[in-house]
Order: C-alpha cells, then sequence, then structure tokens
C-alpha cells in the first residue's frame, strides 16, 4: 500500500500522476486539512504533525510513503528517514529542468513562504542561480482557492494574477510550480501567463520516483487489466474539499 500525505488537497495532484503510473496499487490518502495550510506553520509543529501521520499510514499497512508537500518535505523528511523504518519520497520545485530548459535565462518559482526558506530548496536553488536568475513569489491565497473547490473563475484570476503577473514582468519563460496545490490552478496560471511562458509542474516526476523506488524495493502488486483505483481517503476536518478533487481526478 502507498501512503500520501499533504497539509490539504494538494497533494491529490501526486496522486493523479501514481494512478496513470501505478494503477494496481492501493493507496491511502491523508489530507491535514485541519491545519492547513502549512507554508506559515512553525517547522517543528510540521515535524510533529508529520510525525503522527505517518504513525497513521504505517498503522493502515503503508510501505511507502509520498510526502506530497513540498513544505512538509523540506521541514520534516529528513527527520522522518532517520525515525521510520519505511522510505518516504518527497517533493522538490523543479528548478533543474526549468533551468535548463529556459531560453530566457530567466525563470520563476510559485510556492509557499515555508518551501522558499527550506535547505532543501535553497540548496538546490543554489547550484543554477550563477547562470540563471530566479524570480520567487509565495502563491498568496493558492492553497485557500483549492481547498475550497475554486479552480476557475474571477476569484481564481484576480487571486492568480497578483502572484504571477510580478514574474511576468520579470521576464520569466518558465515557471515552476512549488507547492502540490498549484497544479490544480494550472489552467488558470497558463492563461495568465501566455504561450511564450511553459508551466512547470513536477508531480509526474515525483510520481516516476515513487514507481522506480517501489520496483527497487519489491514493493510492486501485480499488475491487473482493468484494474480499477482502490484509494482510502482520511482527513483531519470536513472531507468535502478532498472528496471533491479525488472525484474530478477519477472523472478524468
Amino acid at each position: 500500500m502507498v501512503g500520501i500525505f499533504d497539509s490539504g488537497s494538494g497533494g491529490l495532484s501526486v496522486l493523479r500522476e501514481a494512478l496513470k503510473l501505478l494503477p494496481q496499487e492501493k493507496y491511502v490518502y491523508f489530507s491535514d486539512n485541519a491545519f492547513c495550510p502549512y507554508g506559515d506553520k512553525d517547522p517543528e509543529f510540521i515535524k510533529n504533525r508529520c510525525r503522527t501521520i505517518t504513525e497513521l499510514l504505517l498503522s493502515k499497512g503503508a510501505g511507502i510513503i509520498v510526502v506530497a508537500c513540498n513544505t512538509a518535505t523540506g521541514a520534516a523528511i529528513a527527520t522522518l528517514r532517520e525515525e521510520y523504518p519505511v522510505k518516504f519520497i518527497g517533493m522538490e520545485p523543479a528548478v533543474k529542468p526549468a533551468a535548463l530548459s529556459s531560453k530566457t535565462g530567466v525563470i520563476g518559482v510559485l510556492a509557499t513562504a515555508g518551501t522558499l526558506k527550506a535547505s532543501k530548496y535553497l540548496n538546490t536553488k543554489g547550484f543554477y542561480e550563477e547562470d540563471t536568475k530566479i524570480v520567487e513569489h509565495v502563491g498568496k491565497g493558492f492553497v485557500e482557492l483549492v481547498e475550497n473547490g475554486i479552480l476557475d473563475g474571477p476569484q481564481a484570476e484576480r487571486t492568480v494574477r497578483q502572484s504571477v503577473q510580478p514574474l511576468l514582468d520579470a521576464g520569466v519563460d518558465r515557471i515552476v510550480l512549488g507547492c502540490t496545490h498549484y497544479p490544480f490552478l494550472r489552467k488558470v496560471i497558463e492563461r495568465i501567463a501566455g504561450p511564450d511562458v511553459q508551466v512547470i509542474d513536477p508531480a509526474p516526476a515525483v510520481a516516476r520516483h515513487l514507481a522506480e523506488v517501489m520496483a527497487e524495493e519489491g514493493l510492486l502488486s501485480p499488475a491487473v487489466p482493468g484494474a480499477k483505483p482502490d484509494i482510502e481517503l482520511v482527513t483531519s476536518g470536513p472531507e468535502d474539499s478532498a472528496r471533491k478533487l479525488l472525484d474530478l481526478i477519477m472523472n478524468e
């Protein structure tokens, strides 16, 4: 069984990609929406929440856990790997592919404040910023939009534009989505950014890494033709938002 968790519903963007590669697996998804968002929380608080969630997922039989939250990855994944005897797959803003493919040498990163301060992100940024200008902006209000099921329309457009426009004004030709909630707003982001700006979602790469690690560890279930997804949804608060997004993914 694959355990996946996030501060809220955003990690379902990773589950969506995992289902494409590993439809035969059983999944348990935990949305910690009672404490969402994590972006402005103290790192120690996030670590403790991650411990609690990990223990719950292990109790349900998870053999591998995806920390489908950039902020939680930055704050807690090193600790989780030290304290628990399972493999953890984490998130990292896709700075590398953005920097290597940029034609202008200017890329943008949309993320939470917590992710932009995390050592994991700062180390990656430091490796590429000598040759690439990296412009950062917090996706202010993005998580709240997704948690409330507002994925398009005038309100989403206004909120997204406030954070995307400064990146466009700086001349970026790549925008990295550094929070798992943000891919659910991708259509709005792409519409505002225009055809000359590529939006990069790290979720497909994370799903590929998950599949590779599961193969290496002998954790893959046998392929079953026509298998239907087996997903257990658990939340720490109301499940309405996560249920709607999960239904959206299933309909896709």
